[in-house]
């Protein structure tokens, strides 16, 4: 009996003009939580209250360390390149409150991810595409082990998901401080970000 080997399924690509084209013409449910994350539509993970916690711990150090001089978003989309449009938990980004109005930002000088069901998706999915994206600097926040880990240092890796990866990681836990990359100046407590 001869056997047929069958080909992978292929999957339908989305660009990120697409994808923002499907969102105006309301094909999505409201609410849905969808980014897209190197043409693929990905569902996001349902937030815990740790994770809320989090976010909220993290927006109200960055708005103590960085004042009005960024903008701080929160879950807003960040259009990476033509194929990726994920909604960081926090970015910082260059404050210009016309530059948003017909496009999302481009471009973050720190993003943070908090990790509690979705650590793997976070550091293996979307930390690749930020660092392919050339974001300098990027924080894990993990809830479940009470940590933060600070990647910097984007790098062609081809054994990473989307050929990018951090060449430096470093995990802090409480009493430990982290100074931006953009703002050397500043010392953000550990125990600050966590909640």
């Amino acid at each position: 009996m001869a056997s047929t080997i069958e080909p992978a399924p292929r999957a339908r690509r989305w660009t990120r003009v697409e994808y923002e084209r499907l969102i105006d013409l309301g094909v999505f449910q409201p609410g849905e939580r969808l980014e897209l994350l190197d043409g693929a539509l990905v569902v996001r993970e349902p937030q815990g209250s740790r994770h809320a916690a989090a976010i909220r711990k993290v927006l109200d150090a960055f708005r103590a360390a960085f004042g009005a001089a960024w903008q701080i978003d929160s879950q807003l989309p960040l259009a990476l390149d033509d194929a990726s449009q994920p909604e960081p938990d926090v970015s910082l980004v260059p404050r210009d409150p016309h530059a948003y109005r017909d496009a999302h930002p481009s471009r973050a000088v720190l993003v943070v991810e908090i990790a509690e069901t979705s650590y793997r998706t976070d550091r293996e999915y979307k930390f690749s595409l930020y660092a392919r994206g050339a974001i300098a600097e990027c924080w894990l926040i993990d809830v479940v082990n009470n940590c933060v880990e600070i990647h910097r240092e984007p790098e062609v890796s081809p054994a990473a998901l989307y050929g990018w990866r951090y060449r430096s990681v470093e995990t802090l836990r409480p009493p430990a401080a982290v100074r931006p990359l953009v703002a050397p100046g500043v010392s953000i407590r550990v125990a600050d970000l966590l909640p």
